[in-house]
């Protein structure tokens, strides 16, 4: 199963905030964050960046999410990915 985490980085001295995309596999982009968008819109920003900065052939229009389990963000999952 691959598994699409998020979370927020918040702002720095020397960046402002971002939302970080990444995958146990070693996929991962950071983009910074787009406050015309809602928190989810913003953390799906960043999986599509992913997709797109690592030229991923993955369909993630039918993704579904939820909590990460340290609260810092959300997990994406593809719906093909069920238990039996």
């Amino acid at each position: 199963m691959i598994a699409i985490h998020t979370k927020y980085l918040p702002a720095t001295n020397s960046s402002g905030s971002r939302y970080k995309a990444y995958t146990n596999t070693g996929f991962s982009a950071i983009v910074s964050a787009d406050y015309s968008l809602n928190e989810l819109d913003q953390h799906f920003h960043a999986v599509k960046a992913l997709v797109a900065k690592n030229k991923l052939d993955w369909d993630i229009s039918t993704m579904s999410y939820g909590d990460s389990s340290d609260g810092k963000g959300y997990t994406f999952v593809f719906q093909d990915s069920k238990v039996s």
